[in-house]
C-alpha cells in the first residue's frame, strides 16, 4: 500500500464540512415507510442533525448519497432491490469519506461481517433506543464506529471462529509501536476509549490519538475494522 492509498484511507473518517458547528447531514434508507419517516422525524428534532433525504430502496439511496453527499447514511440491509450490503459497498467505493451506519433487524453474524467489510462504520439493531441511534449518528460523523453489543459479539465470534490459527502479519504489525499494539489488543476485546485509558493509565484523548495512528498505518478507517484486523492477525 503506497502513501497515497494510506492517505485516502486515513481521511475516510473525517467529516467533509469545514464548519464544525454545522448539523450532521443524514440520509435515511429504509423500505418501511412508517419506520423511515418516524426515524427521520425523531432525528430532525435534534438541532445538530439534518435529515437531507429519505430513500425507500437501495438504488435510490445510492443515487441520493452520490448527489447529496451526506455525512452519514442510515442503511437498512433488507431492501426490495439491491440489498444494503451492496448499496453500502457502492456508496463507499464512490465516496471513501462516506459514513454508512447500518440500522436493521438482522443480527446474524454473516450479515454483520458482510456489512462491515463492505465499508459500514457501525451496525445497530432496530430495537436499539432512539438515543443510541442519535449518539451513533453523531459518532459516525466524527469518525467513530458503533456496534450494538449483540452485533459486536456476533462479529468478533465469527471472525475468531474463522481465524483460529491466525498469526500477526509482520509486514503491517511491525509498523505499530508497542503502545499501539496494546491499544489494538484492547480494541479487539471490545473496550471503549475510556476503558482502554484506564487499563493503560493514559487519557481517553491519548487513546484516540493512538487509534488515529493505528488507522493510518494499517490503512483502515474505524475501530470495527481495527478489531477485525487484530483478531485475524492473532492480536485479540
Amino acid at each position: 500500500m503506497d502513501g497515497g492509498d494510506r492517505r485516502t484511507q486515513e481521511h475516510r473518517w473525517r467529516r467533509r464540512t469545514t464548519d464544525p458547528g454545522a448539523p450532521v447531514r443524514v440520509l435515511v434508507v429504509d423500505d418501511h415507510n412508517l419506520f423511515r419517516t418516524g426515524l427521520a422525524s425523531v432525528l430532525a428534532e435534534h438541532a445538530d442533525i439534518e435529515v437531507v433525504a429519505q430513500a425507500s430502496n437501495g438504488r435510490l439511496g445510492v443515487r441520493l448519497a452520490h448527489e447529496l453527499r451526506p455525512e452519514v447514511v442510515l442503511m437498512d440491509l433488507r431492501l426490495p432491490d439491491i440489498d444494503g450490503v451492496v448499496a453500502t459497498r457502492t456508496i463507499v467505493e464512490r465516496d471513501p469519506a462516506a459514513r454508512v451506519l447500518v440500522l436493521t433487524v438482522a443480527t446474524d453474524a454473516q450479515d454483520v461481517v458482510a456489512a462491515v467489510l463492505a465499508g459500514a462504520c457501525g451496525y445497530l439493531v432496530k430495537d436499539a433506543p432512539v438515543d443510541d441511534v442519535v449518539v451513533a449518528v453523531r459518532a459516525a460523523a466524527q469518525g467513530e464506529a458503533a456496534l450494538s453489543p449483540s452485533a459486536a459479539r456476533a462479529l468478533l465470534e465469527r471472525v475468531r471462529s474463522q481465524h483460529i490459527e491466525a498469526q500477526p502479519e509482520p509486514g503491517m504489525t511491525e509498523e505499530l509501536s508497542a503502545r499501539e499494539l496494546q491499544v489494538l489488543r484492547l480494541v479487539a476485546r471490545g473496550m471503549e476509549n475510556a476503558q482502554i485509558g484506564a487499563e493503560l493509565n493514559i487519557s481517553p484523548w491519548t487513546v484516540k490519538k493512538h487509534l488515529s495512528s493505528i488507522f493510518a498505518k494499517l490503512g483502515i478507517s474505524n475501530r470495527i475494522q481495527a478489531a477485525i484486523y487484530a483478531v485475524q492477525n492473532g492480536l485479540g
